[in-house]
């Protein structure tokens, strides 16, 4: 016999109803994919191994610390996040010709239709990641690796990190990308994003660059108990919320907070 608590607790996936920004059962549509691990992500575990500097030269540092400052002075405060994005070139995750937009507060195309977020914006949802805490997050899930720029972030905050992409010239990329910084402890795999990654569960944390209709299940169910879950869901006029969901042991605890824009959740690779 259900409790009273257990039947208020919201079913998964959970979706956001149109009229009200509350959230209810919806439909999971997830198709299966594909692993790769790129070997080629070794070396020492506790430190970020920058490469040689290129395009702004010498001057990234001031520019990322400038924007550490920006952002902390937007009300930003956890110091492992600010310590990440100072630490963490972004300019090395775009296009060369978009070098000079790298530390703006703006999102930035990254070809297939896909952006890099404002650092804002990814700082914000690394802080309700974080929590708080003073010590480095457990295993971690991220979907959407997309340029590889917040898998870098991650490892940075995190004991391991599995990272998604479901469109193989952005795996590709963010391989690329993050090969030279030798972070051992981020595991790019290409692969369904929707249907999360069991084999590496449960998971401290999840955090998703992209938005549905849902939050689908499997995510929650790879959820360790304690763990929480950062992610924007989508409104049916197309409007996305992001949303924090709480995994404790009496059930799920969600919490909607501000508007967000983020490209659209999508199953199945490519």
């Amino acid at each position: 016999m259900k409790t009273p608590e257990a039947a208020r607790r919201p079913g998964f996936p959970l979706r956001l109803k149109p009229d009200t920004g509350m959230l209810s059962a919806g439909k999971n549509m997830a198709d299966g994919g594909g692993f790769t691990s790129p070997k080629s992500l070794n070396g020492d575990r506790n430190k970020l191994q920058k490469p040689p500097l290129t395009g702004l030269g010498q001057d990234s540092h001031a520019i990322r610390a400038r924007m550490v400052d920006k952002l902390a002075a937007q009300g930003l405060a956890d110091p492992q996040v600010l310590a990440a994005m100072g630490l963490v070139e972004r300019h090395r995750f775009v296009d060369t010709g978009l070098g000079n937009q790298a530390y703006e507060d703006t999102s930035l195309p990254i070809g297939l239709g896909q952006t890099i977020s404002k650092p804002n914006v990814v700082a914000r949802m690394l802080e309700l990641l974080m929590r708080g805490q003073s010590g480095k997050l457990g295993r971690v899930l991220e979907i959407g690796t997309g340029c590889g720029y917040q898998a870098a972030l991650l490892g940075q905050l995190a004991t391991e990190v599995y990272s998604i992409e479901r469109l193989r010239g952005l795996h590709d990329k963010a391989r690329e990308n993050l090969r030279p910084f030798r972070l051992p402890n981020v595991h790019l795999l290409f692969c369904d994003g929707m249907l999360g990654y069991a084999k590496g569960a449960p998971y401290a944390a999840i955090i998703s660059a992209a938005g549905g209709e849902s939050i689908p299940a499997a995510w929650v169910d790879q959820l360790a108990i304690g763990g929480r879950l950062v992610a924007p869901t989508q409104l049916a006029g197309g409007a996305q919320l992001l949303v924090v969901v709480d995994k404790t042991a009496q059930g799920v605890r969600q919490t909607v907070l501000e508007a967000v824009h983020f490209v659209p959740l999508k199953s199945g690779t490519n």
